[in-house]
């Protein structure tokens, strides 16, 4: 049996320039970390030569092209394992929707876990690559790219996205206390609605053209965030959240709606910094940065709304179960 845990993840600033869209013509960068939340994969060998898949539903066949639940069956082809297994997927949080990038970090844990199930260890590039692949290649998704790589890799970095495919990863030099602060004043609250992300990526990756210079000023805006981050100015990322929403909403019309709106500004006027909707848009998870001497204010003004306590997270994909002591075969 095999394990794998892979982290969520909140981005900070620069999303959008993360779409083939965009970098296929100049270079995207964005900041984002990997929370302590996690989706699970958990990998068993069966005595006979079906496959069990357990997710919201329940499926078992015969042979992998057979399996409904496409990331689990491109995950199969990619990394050979071909019958007699049974794969069980978990989340901490609801698995579509949220905006936290749960699609990608079950990508990530399916190739870790099914991997290790062969007895391969890959790297992290790897695994972002490939689950990038198995995305946008194969299952056609109008997503990005941030969300595969920070789930392999975890921690907080700077991504750039190039033109030639190529990803280059910038882990920012952030102690762990550090990292803490400013892990505790990020508050993520659910909206109480879930969205189709690929909806809202669909127009945003159709309009790409005609909302560029914008997106050029998303992307204009993670080297002011990071260097914020790296200077201890904690404090500055409120406002280039806050800058950065402003633009987000200008994609496209169904990013944001009055209820968001209303949260929105609720939280901003009892001590918030700045915020934006994790994700495409529409639903999920509103982030807002709120400093700790406001965060009791902002916690009873949103108080009609579920608040996820997280902090950030170092590691990215990790195996945390690994055992065979023989095969049943």
């Amino acid at each position: 049996m095999v394990i794998s845990q892979t982290p969520l993840r909140i981005s900070l600033v620069g999303g959008g320039t993360d779409l083939k869209s965009f970098y296929h013509m100049e270079d995207g960068m964005v900041v984002s970390a990997a929370i302590d939340k996690y989706v699970y994969v958990i990998v068993k060998e069966r005595f006979d030569e079906k496959i069990y898949i357990n997710y919201s539903q329940k499926e078992i066949v015969d042979d992998v092209s057979s399996i409904k639940h496409d990331l689990v069956r491109e995950a199969m082809k990619k990394t050979g394992v071909t019958n007699g297994v049974e794969i069980t997927t978990l989340a901490d949080i609801p698995s579509e929707g949220s905006g936290l990038g749960s699609s990608s970090s079950i990508t990530v844990s399916l190739l870790n876990a099914l991997y290790n199930y062969k007895g391969m260890q890959v790297t992290a590039e790897q695994l972002a690559g490939e689950a990038c692949e198995i995305e946008i290649d194969i299952c056609r998704k109008p997503i990005g790219k941030q969300d595969q790589y920070i789930a392999a890799y975890g921690g907080l970095n700077k991504i750039t996205f190039h033109p030639d495919e190529s990803v280059s990863i910038f882990k920012l030099p952030v102690s762990n206390d550090d990292l803490r602060k400013l892990g505790s004043n990020l508050l993520l609250f659910y909206t109480n609605k879930t969205r189709d992300a690929n909806v809202i990526l669909q127009e945003q990756k159709e309009n790409t053209e005609n909302k560029r210079e914008v997106l050029r000023k998303m992307r204009n805006l993670v080297e002011k965030a990071a260097d914020s981050i790296i200077d201890d100015k904690f404090d500055e990322i409120g406002s280039a959240l806050h800058e950065n929403w402003l633009l987000k909403k200008s994609l496209v019309d169904t990013i944001s709606n009055s209820e968001i709106d209303d949260m929105y500004q609720k939280a901003m006027n009892v001590g918030a910094r700045g915020g934006k909707i994790c994700g495409a848009g529409g639903g999920g998870f509103l982030l807002v940065y709120v400093p700790r001497d406001k965060q009791d204010a902002v916690r009873r003004t949103l108080r009609d709304y579920r608040e996820l306590p997280f902090m950030l997270e170092q590691f990215g994909s990790r195996i945390i179960f690994n055992f065979r002591s023989y095969s049943l075969k």
